[in-house]
């Protein structure tokens, strides 16, 4: 009884941010927003784009070092790939999880455990969300005489994550969690390929320490992708300050990892208009039309970069037993 409702749930909570975007193009002047969207001079588009190659160096290096130090060797171009390929499956799911997909290619290629190549996916996409954190809570800062509700709701969320990241880097706090799970929500049947995949989960574990390097490079990458947009925003003929523009975007970068819709479509687009048009003299389709460029140069982009090297690889095995049993 229980069940049904929850993967009903389930099936229609990735649209709720479709529904919202809906909404607002609704709810707004269609004809404004066409004329925004070919107002953009192009040269700024490929000026953005051109962003993506040291983008994509760096982020990649950021993995490499987290790799290295959970001995997890693979080449440079390799893991370029492979994060490639995961960018592709996640700018098509909810929340960004398609990024998960890295774990069986790597598998592929290291023959790693699978618990240890899923909690360094983890851990890497962690970094770099908290690399953009402290952006974020500075914007919630500036903002806070205009738009009070941002700043308290900034603040829970960076520290319910850290909270979460702090309480799970013990191997034995950890540990204890994911078996008290396994004990009560697992079938009988597959408790051991759970327990064989929870085994792994802290073999070469890094250091805090070790992660300081990758969290300023996430700094780097998060500064570029923004640039990215805010090119977008020149193109657009927008007066906004690149340094505001810096740490107000953030926040609508986080509202998208919000896992109600497809690659943060609505939510980011809900609250980059909200932050926007309270601050400045832009209109909601601008705010709107830079929103959506910014997400194709900077996630659709890169995507299809990726599912053309899917394309190249041999069919992998993603079914859950085979994938936990070592």
């Amino acid at each position: 009884m229980v069940k049904d409702p929850i993967n009903k749930l389930k099936l229609v909570l990735p649209f709720i941010g479709l529904g919202i975007l809906a909404y607002i193009i609704y709810s707004l002047d269609v004809h404004k927003i066409i004329t925004a969207f070919i107002s953009i001079e192009p040269v700024f588009i490929v000026y953005a784009l051109l962003l993506t190659i040291p983008l994509l160096i760096i982020r990649n290096a950021t993995w490499q070092i987290i790799l290295k130090e959970q001995k997890i060797i693979v080449g440079f171009f390799v893991s370029l790939k492979i994060y490639l390929i995961g960018v592709f499956y996640g700018s098509i799911t909810p929340g960004y999880y398609g990024q998960l997909m890295r774990v069986p290619y790597l598998k592929e290629k290291t023959g790693e455990p699978f618990g240890k190549l899923f909690i360094n996916t983890i851990i890497e996409t962690l970094i770099h969300s908290f690399s953009l954190y402290g952006m974020m809570i500075i914007g919630a800062v500036l903002v806070s005489g205009t738009l009070p509700q941002l700043l308290p709701i900034t603040v829970a969320w960076v520290l319910g994550f850290t909270v979460l990241a702090i309480y799970f880097t013990r191997k034995d706090r950890g540990e204890k969690f994911f078996r008290i799970l396994i004990n009560y929500l697992i079938p009988k049947k597959v408790k051991p390929h759970f327990n064989a995949f929870v085994d792994t989960f802290y073999v070469d574990f890094p250091s805090f320490k070790a992660m300081i390097p990758p969290y300023i490079l996430g700094i780097i990458t998060w500064i570029i992708v923004f640039s990215q947009e805010y090119l977008i925003l020149m193109g657009l003929g927008l007066q906004i300050p690149y340094l505001a523009f810096l740490v107000l975007f953030p926040i609508a970068n986080v509202a998208g990892f919000i896992p109600i819709t497809f690659a943060g479509l609505g939510t980011r687009e809900f609250t980059a208009i909200l932050i926007f048009t309270s601050l400045y003299q832009v209109t909601a389709e601008q705010v709107l039309v830079l929103s959506l460029v910014g997400f194709i140069v900077t996630d659709l982009f890169l995507g299809f970069i990726g599912f053309l090297l899917s394309l190249t690889e041999s069919r992998i095995n993603t079914s859950f037993p085979e994938m936990v049993d070592q």
